[in-house]
C-alpha cells in the first residue's frame, strides 16, 4: 500500500470582497509579490508568490465567518513589522507568547487574520512543548 507523503504546506486561500482593495493590501502594504493567476481559471482570483508556497484571493460576495482561523506569514524583524503596520494605520493585535518567537495578528481588509511571527530560535517540543 502506498501511503501519503506531505512535503510541505503549498497554498493558502483567503476570501476578500473587494479584489483591488485587497490586492493593494497585500501587494502595497505587506510587500507581496503578484503572479499572474493559470490562465485555466475564469474566475476572480489574485496569486501571490512567497517563495515556495503561494496565497490565493478569491472573490466571494461576502466576507469568510470569522474565527480564529488564520494563516501565518514569517519575518524577519517583527519589531520592524510592527511599526510597519502601525505607519499604515493596521491595528497589531498581540497574543498568546510562544517559547523562541515574538509574533502579533492583524486582519486584512475584510477581517481575515493574518499572524506577523519572527523565530529567534528553532522551536523545540520537548523543551518548549506543553506536557501531556
Amino acid at each position: 500500500m502506498v501511503s501519503l507523503q506531505v512535503t510541505q504546506l503549498d497554498h493558502v486561500s483567503v476570501i476578500v470582497t473587494d479584489v483591488e482593495w485587497s490586492r493593494r493590501f497585500y501587494r502595497d502594504i505587506l510587500g507581496l509579490k503578484e503572479i499572474a493567476k493559470p490562465r485555466t481559471f475564469d474566475f476572480v482570483v489574485v496569486w501571490f508568490d512567497l517563495g515556495n508556497q503561494h496565497l490565493h484571493l478569491l472573490l466571494k460576495d461576502r466576507p469568510d465567518t470569522l474565527g480564529p482561523r488564520h494563516f501565518a506569514l514569517r519575518v524577519a524583524d517583527v519589531d520592524a513589522a510592527r511599526i510597519h503596520c502601525r505607519d499604515h494605520g493596521i491595528a497589531t493585535m498581540e497574543t498568546t507568547p510562544i517559547p523562541g518567537a515574538d509574533r502579533f495578528f492583524i486582519n486584512d481588509p475584510d477581517g481575515n487574520r493574518i499572524e506577523i511571527i519572527q523565530w529567534l530560535r528553532p522551536y523545540d517540543p520537548a523543551r518548549d512543548g506543553a506536557a501531556p
